[in-house]
């Protein structure tokens, strides 16, 4: 009975990585067709704004949604959705040709249920976990390990099938990837619903403003989203618009571009396993900050315009950094939110800490174009190294570590 009880947190792990993987296609073959034909960062960075804009608004206003319709279902509708969107792409490119503005269209539309489908899925796992008997450290980890070996799968093959299949073939597969993963949470994810309690019902903007009270209230999240905000910011400047460019002009190749996004991908993995092993054993709040700070370090590896072996392991070294990030924040989180409220509060996180993503992208398509992406590179490495490491004297990191048992 023991590996039976396995089989739903499994199969949830598995319907992120099809999924992860067709995203990390769609996140490379859009972009590069939009600058192979127009030859512009600044479209660049107007791609990724309709890109993020969608998750950010879906996150804020979704949430409460997520809660009432229930965590499998949201997942289950919004990869369905994701998958309609995408599949339109190529049809309307193929049948009646698209426009950038209609691209953008569908761009936007496609990102929309994002957010609710990963809330949901996040949402599932404490209670698959436990199901299983998993610790929340390792599941955390186990779901941090499958959404970077999806980049380090995901990303070098989109490069390969872009060269050889082209990109409206590969958004084909993003679009299968939806359908079969909402296929295997339908058939195989079984949890008990979560109730909201009655005292919680009432309007649906009165719902929404629980969640948006509770992060506010609730003095370690709210530091972490203020900080992850922040580098989210830096991080989609540099991967949506900045590192795109800079490959283009040295190296003129997608698969380069898939490649260091499979090396950042396989660091973070590494990082991540390495948790799942000691993590329960290592204080989180040092882990975090340390960790953190070390990611910082490998934007200043382009400005040096090295060969392209000496990015890949430099990122991957540094991206080792990262694998432990998201396994603390979401065990901190799973402790510290009700589940009949994750669906809420996970949404206003989410809202918060991509709020910036949208600007950053337009901005960095501008100053790149205008100043030159060795300037914003070292901006970036600057901004970001300050932010990780000013986190060591904020009180309310001390609260990162673990609940005893009962607290």
């Amino acid at each position: 009975m023991g590996k039976f009880k396995r089989i739903p947190i499994l199969a949830l792990f598995t319907a992120n990585a099809i999924s992860m993987v067709g995203n990390m296609f769609a996140a490379i073959a859009i972009p590069w067709f939009v600058l192979q034909t127009t030859h512009s960062a600044t479209q660049m960075g107007i791609t990724g704004f309709f890109n993020v804009l969608p998750v950010i608004l879906a996150g804020l206003l979704g949430g409460a949604l997520v809660d009432r319709i229930g965590y499998k279902g949201t997942s289950i509708i919004a990869d369905l959705a994701s998958g309609i969107t995408v599949v339109l792409i190529p049809i309307f490119y193929i049948t009646s040709g698209l426009s950038f503005w209609g691209l953008m269209v569908l761009v936007f539309l496609g990102a929309l249920l994002d957010a609710p489908g990963s809330t949901a899925r996040s949402a599932l796992v404490p209670e698959l976990a436990e199901m299983a008997g998993m610790s929340l450290e390792q599941a955390s980890s186990a779901n941090q390990v499958i959404e970077r070996s999806s980049r380090l799968v995901g990303a070098p093959l989109a490069g390969l099938l872009i060269s050889t299949m082209g990109t409206t073939n590969v958004l084909w597969l993003d679009a299968g990837s939806f359908f079969f993963s909402a296929a295997l949470v339908v058939l195989f994810v079984s949890v008990p619903r979560i109730l909201i309690p009655v005292s919680q019902k009432g309007k649906y903007f009165d719902e929404l403003m629980l969640g948006f009270k509770f992060m506010l209230n609730d003095r370690l999240i709210l530091a972490i989203v203020v900080v992850v905000m922040i580098t989210n910011f830096l991080d989609s400047a540099f991967g949506g618009v900045v590192q795109p460019v800079y490959v283009n002009k040295v190296f003129g190749s997608a698969l380069a571009l898939g490649v260091i996004i499979a090396a950042n991908g396989g660091g973070a993995v590494l990082g991540a396993i390495i948790f799942g092993w000691i993590g329960q054993r290592l204080p989180r709040r040092a882990v975090f900050i340390w960790m953190f700070t070390l990611t910082s370090l490998r934007f200043f590896v382009y400005v040096l315009y090295p060969p392209l072996w000496v990015i890949l392991l430099a990122t991957f070294i540094f991206s080792i950094g990262a694998g432990p990030l998201n396994p603390i924040i979401d065990a901190v989180e799973y402790e510290r939110i009700p589940p009949e409220m994750r669906g809420r509060v996970f949404g206003t996180i989410t809202a918060g800490v991509w709020a910036a993503m949208p600007l950053s992208m337009l901005v960095a398509g501008v100053l790149s174009d205008r100043l030159g992406f060795q300037s914003v590179l070292i901006g970036i490495g600057l901004i970001y190294m300050a932010t990780t490491a000013s986190m060591a004297l904020i009180p309310a990191m001390r609260l990162t570590e673990r609940k005893p048992p009962g607290a």
